[in-house]
């Protein structure tokens, strides 16, 4: 143990205060957001935990008659009817190959009594990531319009969703 490191008792009569001072001056760090990583076809995404509901196995999906192609189907969620988007759609997702876990999303709407809820088909949930402001980078490539940045984790990317703008470009049913 270092010579310099030494343990002085604080009086029984102290406060607060004088154990904020006798910790020291307080580091300022970066404000910390935790964000959900999960790939859709060949690329990763990313939401904040708390835009996440729940991530489930694949459920049993109702097909849509004359739905759009991203539109996988909808699925009961302990009594709520969930609409399930394939945002892989455009890479031309390889046919046979289903996804392996629905990313349960929930966007808050102000006309609603209820929040909105999209499932999200995602072939693999890499984790939970707790980062800093320095990791998050506002600029997200054009061709990904329901995007409005990127994470970097464990020496990779990932585009965050805005659930706003994923819900204007993949439109579900209003269930």
């Amino acid at each position: 143990m270092s010579e310099d490191f030494h343990l002085e008792p604080l009086p029984a009569d102290a406060d607060t205060g004088d154990l904020l001072e006798a910790l020291g001056p307080i580091e300022e760090r970066p404000p910390e957001s935790q964000y959900c990583v999960f790939r859709s076809g060949r690329e990763r995404f990313c939401l904040p935990v708390l835009d996440v509901e729940e991530v489930l196995d694949w459920p049993l999906l109702t097909k849509v008659p004359l739905g759009p192609a991203y539109l996988v189907g909808i699925f009961n969620l302990r009594g709520a009817i969930v609409p399930l988007i394939d945002i892989a759609i455009t890479e031309g997702r390889r046919p046979g190959l289903l996804p392996k876990h629905v990313v349960v999303a929930s966007l808050r709407v102000e006309n609603h009594h209820e929040d909105l809820r999209i499932g999200i088909a995602s072939d693999e949930v890499i984790g939970t990531y707790s980062v800093n402001t320095e990791d998050l980078l506002e600029q997200a490539p054009e061709n990904v319009p329901h995007c409005i940045g990127m994470l970097r984790h464990d020496d990779r990317l990932a585009l965050v969703i805005d659930l706003r703008r994923l819900l204007e470009v993949f439109p579900g049913p209003s269930i």
